[in-house]
């Protein structure tokens, strides 16, 4: 075979990585147990029950809530998934260890944490993000803290809804600020729809209150009617802002359009990969150096490009394609990217091949409530012929929606939470 061809083949994860075939005592260590982490430990169990998996989290639990934004203004029933990842371990024969990373030595294939460290022989990081409030002139760790804890979007953690909800119950009237990360930040769709429930629920509540919307991105199109023109009594959007500068006693935040007071606010700043990534260096940098502040891996095999036995997959993965840039940070896509690798390091164990697959992402989000609408979201991939992804994204209207949300959330958490 051709050097090319097989450079090629091993990009796309259709040959086994460079490695003599002995998978019995092999040691994979996934760090990060969301919609990723989970799903690379679940599907390598199935390909390659030989492997030895660990997967390390410093919370005990999996939570996530992939229908919050009708369940935060009471439309539609929900409850946050929450397992434990200890029983999830057990469940699927892997092992699990709640600790936080403290850093990578990719010299001596190991990651440090508090209660030792776990030798690894292929590497997947799942870290998932950071929230960069030091883009908005906020440094210091205590003021941090103190504008997650009154202020948050909660786009960090799904742990953080309750607590969203509870704040929105309790808003009576007034000015509603709400930010909007730059492009590329997690679940694209989601703000749109959380902004247009809110503004219903505004109106249909009667509350004397105005949401106000900071929005750095061009306005997501299947939002654009809705909330520029059916709710433009209760909506306020400033597009094409960024917020340069917050002050919380004054609760005022400085764009670079105006000074805007709120008197409740969901306050959800730029965004970047995890910190985990950074001293390790597998941070993707410009043309001039600069760092991007999201990981460099491939956009097909998610091996990190500076080192092939690490693997970078979910929300902390950075450009994927010249053509199109990221991937949208959505569980889907994280769960496809889990499948994707755990098929590349089950090969290199085996010897075993497995087809090709690419990313996927499917959305369903609420466009309307009276009446009752859905956008199907679908984001689909192929490779030209010189190995560039392309992207298609395709939106389909549901207008007498049936349950396909839960359905495909269902299914979702099916094939990793319950075999």
């Amino acid at each position: 075979m051709k050097a090319g061809r097989r450079q090629f083949l091993l990009a796309a994860g259709l040959l086994p990585l460079v490695r003599p075939l002995r998978a019995a005592g092999e040691r994979v260590v996934i760090v990060g147990g969301g919609w990723g982490g989970l799903s690379a430990a679940s599907h390598l169990r199935r390909l390659a029950p030989e492997l030895e998996v660990t997967l390390v989290d410093r919370q005990p639990a999996f939570t996530s809530f992939a229908l919050s934004n009708r369940w935060l203004v009471d439309q539609g029933a929900g409850n946050i998934e929450r397992h434990d990842y200890t029983a999830l371990a057990a469940r699927w024969g892997y092992h699990f260890v709640q600790a936080s990373v403290d850093s990578i030595d990719r010299a001596q294939r190991t990651v440090s944490t508090p209660s030792g460290r776990q030798p690894y022989d292929w590497l997947v990081l799942a870290p998932g993000i950071r929230e960069n409030y030091a883009a908005w002139q906020v440094n210091d760790p205590q003021a941090v803290a103190e504008l997650r804890q009154r202020h948050s979007g909660a786009m960090l953690n799904a742990a953080d809804l309750p607590a969203l909800k509870k704040r929105l119950a309790g808003f009576k009237g007034g000015d509603l600020l709400m930010t909007i990360p730059p492009a590329p930040y997690r679940c694209p769709p989601a703000p749109y729809e959380r902004a247009m429930l809110i503004a219903w629920w505004l109106k249909t509540q009667k509350i004397p209150g105005k949401l106000v919307i900071i929005d750095p991105n061009p306005l997501m199109p299947a939002f654009k009617s809705i909330l520029l023109e059916r709710f433009k009594a209760q909506i306020t959007y400033l597009d094409h802002a960024r917020v340069r500068q917050i002050d919380l006693a004054r609760k005022t935040v400085m764009t670079d359009v105006d000074d805007i007071r709120f008197d409740e606010a969901l306050l959800s700043p730029p965004q970047e990969a995890a910190d985990l990534l950074w001293p390790a260096g597998l941070i993707r940098r410009d043309d001039a150096g600069k760092a991007t502040g999201w990981a460099d891996q491939g956009g097909v095999n998610f091996r990190s490009v500076a080192d092939e036995r690490v693997f970078i997959i979910g929300d902390a993965a950075g450009l994927a394609s010249p053509l199109f840039g990221h991937y949208p940070k959505t569980g889907h896509v994280a769960n496809r990217m889990g499948a994707i690798v755990a098929r590349q390091i089950a090969a290199s164990a085996t010897g075993k091949m497995h087809p090709l697959l690419l990313p996927e992402s499917v959305c369903h989000v609420v466009s309307s409530v009276e009446p009752l609408e859905y956008t199907r979201i679908e984001t689909s991939y192929r490779q030209r012929g010189d190995g560039f992804l392309m992207q298609q994204v395709k939106q389909v209207r549901e207008p007498n929606p049936a349950g396909e949300d839960s359905a495909w959330a269902e299914a979702m958490y099916r094939d990793f939470l319950r075999p």
